[in-house]
């Protein structure tokens, strides 16, 4: 996929949009990896592709250390996704993620109450930050389980801070591995993907839910909702999808459809935006079940102006409602703080 201005972004050609029409109702489907995998392949990126080709490089380099890369002949593609969070990139571009995680900081040191003296799971936990935030508010014990090799770093960082005598890392899939204690009072987990059900780390909290939370435990973030606008983006569509039509005086455009099918993972500028936006689904963590992550959600979009279409852009939000105030944010592009968007192209 190709890049522009350090970012994605996957365009579809559709006719215009007028003001105050709405766009034809249109139905979309999300589902569980496990069982549809075109959530995964709509959420695919490019450093997907790439850790690929590192991994590749690795096989090569008799050098490489666990902690570098984790590569296998005979592995399964959730293998392979646990696999490429053993690569520190990915973790940076997740703490640097000032928005998330200047987010879950303020809910934990915010609201130290809620922390105090409690056992706290963290589900997924990386490099540990999370589980270094709950220590730090004076939770009693935090379990860190990572499944990643990850977890030999998360160790040391853990140990390097200070705190071993409160968290302890746990190295395995939160489906296999097993707890110390009967019972957690707290499950935090930065669980959300691209498109927010990508990486289906969802119904991985609710299995720690189900068999760990106490009957008034709390689950954070609590609440999440995907959403759905359309925008314009003729700049994108003509350097990367016209582009084919003619390479170097030759008629490439039987890639376009291809080149279309990619989704991208972008920053979008609200003056892109050419329609309202649709909720698709709320999610209460603390109550739903795994089967209501894979659902089907009719939708329409209205025109606020008019302006051509040219692909349909995914984001969602979270709250923390059991903090002294309201706290969450969202990754939607009317949003002060928005992050990533995903972008999907029209059929």
């Amino acid at each position: 996929m190709g890049k522009r201005k350090g970012g994605h972004k996957i365009l579809s050609p559709c006719g215009t949009a007028t003001n105050g029409p709405a766009l034809q109702p249109r139905k979309t489907i999300f589902a569980d990896a496990d069982e549809n995998d075109s959530v995964a392949a709509a959420a695919a990126s490019s450093p997907n592709e790439e850790r690929t080709e590192e991994e590749a490089s690795n096989l090569e380099d008799p050098t490489c250390t666990p902690s570098e890369a984790i590569v296998g002949l005979d592995k399964t593609s959730a293998d392979y996704y646990f696999d490429s969070y053993s690569h520190f990139g990915i973790h940076e571009e997740m703490l640097k993620d000032s928005v998330r995680t200047r987010t879950y900081q303020n809910v934990i040191y915010q609201n130290t109450f809620l922390f105090k003296d409690k056992v706290v799971l963290d589900v997924g936990a990386g490099t540990g930050i999370l589980s270094l935030f709950c220590a730090k508010a004076g939770a009693k014990h935090v379990y860190a389980v990572e499944c990643s090799q990850m977890a030999i770093m998360a160790k040391e960082i853990v140990q390097t801070n200070g705190y071993s005598d409160v968290i302890t890392v746990l190295n395995g899939k939160i489906e296999e591995i097993e707890l110390p204690v009967a019972h957690v009072d707290i499950i935090i987990s930065e669980w959300m993907g691209y498109f927010l059900l990508f990486e289906n780390m969802l119904n991985t909290v609710l299995y720690a839910r189900d068999k760990w939370l106490i009957n008034d435990g709390i689950v954070l973030p609590d609440k999440a909702s995907l959403y759905l606008t359309a925008i314009e983006d003729a700049e994108y569509k003509e350097d990367k999808i016209e582009f084919w039509n003619n390479v170097y005086g030759f008629d490439m455009s039987c890639i376009k459809k291809q080149s279309m099918m990619e989704p991208l993972v972008d920053t979008v500028d609200q003056n892109q935006i050419v329609t309202n936006s649709c909720l698709l689904k709320t999610m209460d963590i603390s109550k739903m079940i795994p089967g209501d992550a894979s659902f089907t959600a009719p939708f329409k979009l209205v025109a606020e102006r008019n302006d051509y279409i040219h692909a349909l852009v995914a984001y969602f939000d979270v709250s923390f409602t059991k903090c002294h105030k309201f706290t969450g944010f969202s990754t939607g592009p009317r949003s002060k703080d928005h992050s990533l968007e995903t972008n999907r192209p029209l059929p």
